[in-house]
């Protein structure tokens, strides 16, 4: 674990907004070296002066984490300059929603590509680089933090591209953790899974990569009201990204595995597992609040 942040590097994707940068602004007050990456040129071009204001070194690189290949110059160019990693948070991720049906194949193809394959190639480029730091030397301790959501526990409706990416980040994060303790005892992993939270995500589509952009499709009726109805969750959302990026170094610190923004999410959670278990169909998401599952379903069916 790692409880002594100062000269430590960190790697941070999607650092350009939300969760990404408010952890290198937790970073640069503990004295870190930053490692900022992000698709977006001016949100990244805007964290690195932030950063480097506060006298933090900054190495920033611009790039996808869908690719395979960029992520590796990543990789290189953080060892070139600072070593090997301490922090690494495969942050980066996209929205979307609508009915898993109504989901188009570029749609498929940029969710996984970003929310899954993004984190896939942070652990394959870094957790060797950090398993030779500590193979090297015994003072080193690094941990790895995957950005999944609350939504990678549960299956809400008419946001399934979403839903299954988030669901295979929890699977290999909790598998990472599970292969670490296997060949070492000084690198650690843990999954975040916030609820709503304003983090910009709900602005997704402005970083949508050209060969996937559909400029001849229009949204259907269920993405428009996943969109707003996400836009709304996240408006309202009571707890800040900088409130979660505290979590998430507060959990670095323990060691802690989980890390939820809203605890009280659980519940859900837990009557999910309890319909597996008992092998029973899948509880109504909106048994509490029985007026917003009322008003998706009006909102589908209407013209039908």
């Amino acid at each position: 674990m790692i409880t002594d942040f100062k000269n430590k590097t960190a790697v941070l994707t999607g650092a350009g907004s939300g969760f990404g940068l408010e952890c290198a602004r937790i970073g640069a007050r503990l004295g870190m070296n930053l490692v900022l990456a992000d698709v977006q040129q001016d949100a990244l071009e805007k964290a690195t002066q932030e950063m480097q204001s506060t006298g933090a070194p900054v190495l920033a690189v611009r790039l996808d984490v869908s690719k395979a290949a960029e992520v590796e110059v990543l990789g290189r160019k953080v060892f070139e300059r600072f070593g090997a990693p301490h922090f690494v948070f495969n942050n980066a991720g996209v929205g979307a929603g609508g009915l898993i049906w109504e989901t188009s194949v570029k749609e498929w193809e940029w969710v996984l590509g970003v929310n899954l394959m993004g984190v896939a190639h942070g652990v394959r480029v870094f957790t060797p680089m950090m398993l030779e730091a500590a193979r090297r030397d015994p003072a080193y301790s690094g941990h790895i933090v995957n950005t999944a959501s609350m939504a990678g526990l549960l299956n809400p409706p008419n946001m399934g591209v979403y839903n299954v990416s988030k669901h295979a980040v929890v699977s290999l994060s909790e598998t990472l953790y599970q292969d670490l303790a296997l060949v070492t005892d000084r690198i650690g992993a843990s999954v975040l899974c916030p609820f709503f939270v304003p983090t910009g995500i709900t602005q997704s589509q402005r970083n949508r990569p050209l060969e996937l952009q559909e400029t001849d499709a229009k949204p259907t009726k269920s993405q428009l009201i996943g969109e707003a109805m996400s836009k709304k969750a996240v408006g309202s959302g009571k707890v800040s990204a900088a409130d979660v990026a505290q979590l998430v170094f507060d959990a670095v610190a323990a060691n802690r595995f989980y890390i939820y923004s809203h605890p009280k999410g659980i519940k859900s959670v837990q009557n999910r597992l309890d319909d597996v278990m008992l092998a029973r169909n899948p509880t109504d998401p909106f048994a509490e609040r029985p007026e917003i599952g009322a008003s998706l379903k009006q909102a589908l069916r209407s013209g039908e």
